[in-house]
């Protein structure tokens, strides 16, 4: 079992009880990566969220992208396939699930990999370390939300 470590650091800036209080914060990583964080301005608008910050929503899309990549990359590498380039420009969407209650229901992952190297993959084999990589993903195994994996492009 692997543990990790999240600091999220707050301090008051404006009129906290008419809820005029920047939400602006500091998230560090094990201590050594210190992020800006913010609420989404789509959500919270400036002056009282961050502009330029990371916003938990954005944040969590990114974790299912990343996890799911990772995943994808090792087993590329065990298929002796060779990865060159990898992008996702995965999408979330952020849906009411019951009065004054939001979850983020969906989250679309658009990879576009490069490969290099002698061998290429062979139809369907794209696709099908995709799916391992999801199964594998314990970022999307710790979740409820729908994640899909669309538009692979043939190699």
């Amino acid at each position: 079992m692997a543990r990790f470590h999240v600091s999220v650091d707050w301090r008051l800036e404006g009129d906290f009880l008419a809820k005029r209080y920047s939400r602006a914060h500091e998230i560090s990583f094990e201590g050594a990566l210190v992020v800006p964080g913010s609420p989404a301005l789509a959500l919270v608008p400036a002056p009282l969220g961050r502009d330029g910050a990371m916003d938990p929503e954005s944040a969590f899309i990114a974790a299912l992208s990343a996890c799911h990549m990772l995943w994808f990359l090792d087993l590329a590498a065990s298929a002796g396939l060779v990865v060159a380039a990898y992008r996702d420009e995965a999408e979330g969407t952020l849906a009411r699930i019951a009065p004054g209650r939001q979850a983020m229901t969906r989250v679309v992952l658009r990879p576009r990999i490069e490969f290099s190297g002698e061998r290429r993959p062979a139809p369907g084999e794209v696709e099908a370390l995709h799916e391992k990589a999801h199964a594998l993903c314990f970022i999307a195994n710790s979740v409820r939300t729908e994640v899909v994996v669309e538009n692979v492009a043939p190699p």
